[in-house]
This record gives structure tokens, sequence and C-alpha cells, in this order.
């Protein structure tokens, strides 16, 4: 099991730092070989603009496309962003997954927090009963799914927060900066 992480600008040492202890080999990805032989992609959090942009600079959208198609991906905070079909604005998107995002939804750096959420999806792989903690700083909101898209999770107001087609999955949370390994250990069970 080989798994990468979108090294181009956010916060992917932390999710390799999470996948290593897990116990799985991990591969920066900058360049479109970066993806040759791996079984699964993470897209990080930072600015889902920025990452698009470099992205583009660095010939990687249709090997990303590509890649997306035939093996698993999680976009997390700006990744999810970056996945996603629908934006309301002009930047540059994969379009993997059926989902419209809404960036920045829940306010500004100060509004970010912290909260417990139900994840039976999560619970059930992973044979746990306990809530998983999720971290949301400037957060995106998944505002709707669509096709073959499913809701893994919503806040208890019903806006939905993670979100999954097939092999795709979108949080609008950051499980790398938590303790929890169970997100991590989820997606290697879909890149499996």
């Amino acid at each position: 099991m080989k798994i990468g992480v979108l090294a181009l600008q956010g916060d992917f040492a932390e999710h390799i730092s999470m996948l290593k202890r897990i116990g799985v080999n991990t591969v920066e990805v900058r360049l479109p070989e970066h993806l040759n032989f791996l079984d699964g992609l993470i897209i990080p959090g930072g600015e889902s603009t920025t990452i698009g942009k470099l992205a583009v600079a660095y010939g990687l959208m249709e090997p990303l496309k590509e890649f997306g198609r035939q093996h698993a991906m999680w976009g997390t905070c700006a990744g999810a962003i970056f996945l996603s079909k629908d934006v309301s604005r002009e930047q540059p998107l994969l379009g993997l997954m059926d989902i419209k995002v809404q960036r920045n939804a829940f306010g500004r750096q100060v509004d970010s927090f912290e909260t417990d959420l139900e994840i039976d999806e999560l619970m059930k792989a992973t044979g746990t009963e306990h809530p998983y903690h999720a971290v949301f700083i400037r957060a995106p909101l998944i505002e709707s799914v669509h096709g073959d898209a499913k809701i893994l999770s919503a806040l208890e107001d019903g806006r939905i927060v993670a979100a999954q087609e097939g092999h795709l999955l979108a949080t609008s949370f950051h499980p790398e900066l938590t303790n929890d390994t169970r997100f991590h250990e989820y997606f290697v069970s879909l890149a499996s």
C-alpha cells in the first residue's frame, strides 16, 4: 500500500505523519510522475485557489483527474473544494465529486471550531463506537450532494461536512490535526 499526499501547498506534512503512524508508505506528490504506482491520494487543506493554480502550473490537472477516476482520492478542507464539481465561482477544480461546496462557509479564522461528529460509516469500518472529534478551520461546507455521492456526516443543524462517492471522499474538517487515525484508516480501506 502506497498513498500519495499532494504537496503543492497546505498541511501535507501532517497527513504524511498520520499515514506513517498507521504504517502506510507515503509519497509527496508534486509532479505527474509522482502519481505512478500509488494506491490513493490525499489532497490536504490549505488554500484551494492556490492549490488549483499550482496544479495547473505543474501540469497536474489532467493526471490528477485521470488518477481520481481510477483510484481512491480524499480531499480535506481546501482539498474537498478542489475535488468538487461546483463552488459557485471560477477557479481550477478537478470536478471529480458530484458535490457543491461553499468556501469559508463558517466564517473567518476566528470562527474556527471543534465538535464531535457521529459518523456511522467510520464507526462501522473501524469497529468503534465513540464519536469523531473534528477540527474546522476556515472550513468549507458541502452544500449539496448529487448523483452517486452520499452524506457521511452532518452537523446537528443538518449542514453537510463529509461526503463519499465511491472511492472519493471529502471532509470539511482536518482529521490530520487530531490524534484519531480512524479517518486515515478508512481512506486506506477505500484505497485497498
